[in-house]
């Protein structure tokens, strides 16, 4: 779940609201440090920068919770400054994802892992290699083979990356507007010895640098959603791709069940959106309309997260992993618990007191925790999925 570029400056618009200065300093972050508490202790030398950038990062959704039944002046703001706030976002959000909290980090410092995203989660099957499988089956769907030139559109850390290199033999660039993850990825890529097969640049994907034509195939896995608006990614992939080219990816939609007058529901994928950094979710149907309005030619799509088809019954909720359990036998599990998620919070609050932890990462903490436990309820209630899967193509004959 990465995204696009620096944008604007700091600025007071007509709501009270003021949105990060792209040219302020940032929570630093040593992307060689392989340890949660020793990446949070780095961080805590400059605490003041990254309390700074959750506090300006929240304001974005204030006016939201001011007056929810109207939320359209709010959201095109956000749309305007997204690219701003989601590279805060994951400046302070990546040690969560990537190691995990307690008491996984403790035990065996893996978190979540390096790959951002969700999966179709096939039962008595690790977490991990349903995680892998969710990246190959791209990779299949795009033919991937040793030779073919790849786009990853928000390669965070480049968890998928590697793994579809590994995977299919094709070279893969992945592009991200977040300087840490960017050197985060190549240093990862150096360890695993696939450096000479993949490469990460830092770059707004609504704008990339590449050469019209570049790549053979492109793919997103729940980036492209940080776009200010689908078809300015969409465009810009359409673009880089070679004619002939395909594109596959997942992307974060809301389903036809969602409605946006029923507030209840609707303040529970706002609370989605926050905790993720989204201006808003698209529908499914404006998600094809985008890519068709762009010039691609529509090859398959479905949503994943149905569960529905002759494999329905060898699959748990694609949320599963978020509701966690208490089994004494896999404690890597009782930190996605409520209690767990307490147990997390009071921590995290004790290494910030120490000064261990910046200021403001019980913040951080506490919007991840919002954000996992409002997924449970919108997957539960079927109005959102990670997992709109689409395949397209640039046409042959485009120039």
């Amino acid at each position: 779940m990465s995204s696009s570029s620096s944008s604007t400056s700091t600025r007071t618009v007509s709501r009270n609201v003021t949105y990060s200065d792209p040219n302020r300093p940032v929570p630093k972050a040593d992307p060689n440090e392989d340890n949660f508490i020793n990446s949070l202790r780095k961080k805590a030398k400059d605490g003041n920068a990254h309390k700074a950038a959750i506090d300006d990062y929240l304001k974005n959704w204030e006016a939201d919770k001011r007056n929810l039944a109207n939320t359209e002046d709010a959201t095109e703001e956000r749309r305007l400054h997204s690219k701003t706030y989601t590279n805060a976002f994951y400046d302070l959000v990546t040690d969560f994802y990537e190691y995990g909290k307690f008491p996984r980090y403790v035990f065996s410092n893996v978190g979540w892992g390096r790959s951002f995203h969700f999966a179709r989660m096939f039962k008595d099957t690790p977490f991990h290699q349903n995680i892998a499988r969710h990246e190959d089956y791209l990779a299949l769907k795009l033919g991937l083979k040793p030779g073919m030139k790849a786009l990853d559109c928000g390669c965070g850390v480049g968890g998928p990356l590697r793994e579809i290199v590994k995977f299919s033999g094709a070279h893969v660039t992945g592009i991200n507007n977040n300087e840490y993850q960017v050197k985060r990825c190549d240093i990862l890529a150096a360890k695993a010895g696939l450096s000479k097969l993949c490469a990460a640049v830092q770059g707004d994907f609504c704008n990339m640098q590449f050469a019209d034509g570049t790549f053979d195939a492109a793919y997103g896995i729940e980036a492209t959603v940080h776009a200010p608006r689908l078809e300015d990614v969409y465009g810009e992939v359409f673009r880089v791709l070679k004619p002939g080219g395909k594109f596959a990816a997942y992307e974060w939609c809301t389903t036809e069940k969602y409605q946006e007058a029923d507030l209840k529901i609707k303040e529970i994928v706002h609370l989605v959106e926050e905790g993720n950094s989204v201006a808003k979710f698209y529908t499914i149907p404006e998600c094809i309309q985008a890519l068709k309005n762009v010039g691609f030619e529509i090859i398959e799509y479905k949503d994943l997260a149905e569960n529905e088809g002759i494999d329905a019954d060898a699959l748990n909720p694609w949320y599963e992993p978020l509701v966690g359990s208490y089994n004494i036998f896999d404690v890597s599990q009782w930190g996605r618990t409520p209690l767990g998620r307490t147990i997390t919070d009071t921590m995290v609050a004790a290494l910030e007191f120490l000064r261990i932890a910046p200021a403001g990462t019980g913040k951080v903490s506490k919007l991840l925790n919002s954000a996992a436990d409002n997924l449970v309820i919108a997957g539960k209630e079927g109005v959102f999925t990670p997992m709109f899967f689409f395949l397209v193509r640039k046409p042959e004959a485009s120039a």
